[in-house]
């Protein structure tokens, strides 16, 4: 009861936006991997002090980041730590999805042996008996856009959770995200 509250809720009200959170996607988007990684750093540092429910994405976004900007140790760090979160924290659905993107990104980019660690930190916090369920979407899928309108942060389909038909929540800011 308490969740669909919430949700009726976000679905009125736009969040208020860091800033920083805008400009890291930017600075991601038009390749500037140094400036966006210091950003999600900064964000993820400040949401993890304060217990905050991002903490572990802009993490794994920091991560990412340091990669891409040719970092790959600190950008590994970001990785097992924003899962590690994910684990400590119960979410287990999203530390599944999550690491299985991580994987891919990481083969996709010939790091792997950094996929590998990625797979032992699953194995290594996910029961053994886990299967993730299957997506739930809505029977007539929307497509929604690739990036969030209000903070510019990515929207993987088979990551955000659904509002009602036609509408998803951005993972990054919880912005209401209308498919089409």
């Amino acid at each position: 009861m308490r969740r669909g509250f919430r949700r009726a809720l976000r679905r009125g009200m736009a969040p208020d936006i860091p800033p920083l959170l805008q400009r890291a996607n930017e600075l991601l988007a038009s390749g500037d991997f140094n400036g966006a990684a210091t950003a999600f750093e900064q964000l993820a540092q400040a949401a993890e002090g304060r217990g905050g429910p991002r903490a572990p994405r802009f993490f794994l976004d920091a991560g990412r980041a340091r990669i891409l900007a040719g970092q790959t140790a600190a950008g590994m760090s970001h990785l097992k730590h924003g899962l590690e979160l994910f684990a400590v924290r119960g979410e287990l659905l999203h530390l599944h999805r999550a690491g299985q993107r991580i994987i891919a990104e990481l083969n996709q980019r010939g790091l792997s042996a950094e996929a590998k660690e990625i797979e032992a930190v699953l194995t290594g916090r996910l029961p053994a008996n886990f299967t993730p369920p299957a997506v739930q979407t809505p029977a007539r899928k929307p497509i929604l856009p690739t990036h969030c309108p209000s903070c510019g942060g990515a929207v993987r389909p088979d990551e955000v959770e659904w509002l009602d038909e036609v509408t998803a929540e951005c993972s990054y800011c919880g912005s209401p995200v209308r498919g089409e």
